[in-house]
């Protein structure tokens, strides 16, 4: 990664960082990295994963017992966990493009922080549950966490680079599973090309990977991962939902497939051009549930084309007819984490604007800005569940059954970007990654 790059990100963050604790009446910003957690009953701890607040403001995933302090006005400070240690890994002093801009100092033993923490006008962002009586500051404030959430969705170009190295290391293990699907692997194995063509483990994916044959695609965090392989005369369809990492920002991509030239496969190539149209109509000024309205739209409009449905698209979205069949949000915030912080936050302070009464599972009730990056993924699915409370229902007679029963096995289709919104025109990060392939 590029060092001019990176300082300039830090001296935004710094100015981000000085505004919001003076305005929230703190000198100093604590924040610890996280332990692992052991898991119960057992001397195995759980994967760790890094306190967010933490890789906000060092680009660190793997060291637990680390902190940042962060005073107004001076150079942030690094103590980095290296423990003598000759059961685990060590890793060395960071000597990296970010590191010249950090005072850093070394602890071997995780009470050697103590000593460099002041409670003095201080916050403190992490898990507290081992410090007692150590001068933390106020613990977890929400109005700070607030402040700091909402600045979040305003991505640096150090940031963006970031989510685009992602999105390429993403669409490398996109391009691995697809052929190991074409070759009659098993969901485990399919994963497994995944995990070797992006150089990341599970641990290290910003979420488990969804790698779902046939009808497992109608279940929307499938994460089960068979290991039985079908053959040809029973494969139809893989729907993979499978990101990755770069200094701990995350890539979220979705694709579907489908096996043979089918129905199914024109369904799954009408639902790319819907989903490039919302794409297009990701605007600055626009208020993100009135896209999710147009998604559901053009749901619609799919399920008018292909005879599922013998109402009008208008009709379907006023009725609610589309939302079984589209039962999750157009998509959300993405950054440091998948799902990232501030959707319904309402402002900078706190508050929350939740979704639409008739949307509910939708992660994002923001206006949308410039520097803001979201997923678009619209989806059309299949769900047993879900059909069956719609056969009970009063709109019933609006769905053309014999039509979803040829679909049913299939699953489902969703497709999904990570885009950039600019105030001219978009950076769709993984499209373009697509492009070079």
């Amino acid at each position: 990664m590029d060092k001019n790059l990176y300082a300039d990100h830090m001296a935004t963050l710094c100015r981000r960082y000085d505004e919001i604790l003076e305005s929230c009446g703190f000198d100093t910003l604590n924040v610890f990295s996280g332990v692992p957690r052991m898991q119960f009953l057992d001397d195995n701890p759980y994967p760790f994963k890094v306190n967010p607040q933490f890789k906000a403001l060092v680009p660190i995933t793997d060291n637990p017992n680390s902190w940042v302090i962060y005073r107004r006005g001076q150079k942030p400070k690094l103590l980095f966990y290296r423990p003598v240690d000759f059961w685990h890994y060590v890793p060395p002093a960071p000597q990296t493009f970010w590191s010249e801009l950090y005072d850093i100092e070394l602890l071997s033993k995780p009470a050697d922080a103590r000593e460099f923490l002041n409670a003095d006008n201080a916050a403190f962002i992490g898990e507290a549950d081992r410090f007692q009586d150590w001068p933390l500051g106020e613990i977890n404030p929400e109005t700070l966490i607030n402040r700091l959430h909402w600045a979040r969705a305003y991505k640096t170009p150090y940031e963006v680079a970031c989510l685009r190295e992602a999105n390429r290391i993403a669409v490398a293990g996109h391009r691995a599973a697809e052929l190991a699907f074409r070759g009659g692997a098993s969901e485990f194995e399919i994963n497994q090309a995944y995990l070797s063509a992006t150089g990341q483990g599970e641990n290290t994916m910003p979420y488990g990977n969804i790698v779902a044959l046939n009808e497992h695609a109608a279940i929307l965090h499938y994460t089960h991962l068979s290991t039985q392989r079908l053959p040809g005369t029973e494969l139809k369809t893989f729907l993979i939902d499978a990101g990755a990492d770069c200094n701990g920002y995350c890539a979220d991509i979705t694709r579907t497939y489908s096996y043979a030239d089918s129905e199914f496969a024109q369904l799954v190539a009408a639902m790319d051009e819907k989903q490039l149209q919302l794409v297009d109509g990701l605007k600055p000024g626009l208020p993100y549930p009135d896209l999710h309205r147009q998604c559901h739209l053009k749901v619609g409009e799919l399920l008018a084309q292909f005879d599922i449905i013998k109402s009008s698209a208008e009709s379907a979205v006023e009725s609610g007819l589309t939302r079984p069949f589209m039962p999750h949000g157009l998509g959300h915030f993405l950054g440091l984490q998948v799902h990232d912080v501030g959707g319904h936050q309402s402002g900078p302070d706190g508050g929350t604007t939740p979704p639409p009464a008739e949307y509910p599972f939708l992660r994002t009730s923001r206006t949308i800005e410039e520097n803001q990056v979201f997923t678009i993924e619209p989806g059309l699915y299949f769900i047993d569940s879900l059909l069956a409370e719609l056969k009970a229902s009063s709109l019933a007679s609006e769905v053309n059954w014999n039509k979803v029963e040829e679909f049913r096995p299939y699953g489902g289709v969703r497709i999904e970007d990570n885009i950039v919104v600019g105030a001219e025109a978009n950076e769709n990060l993984t499209r373009a990654c697509e492009a070079k392939y």
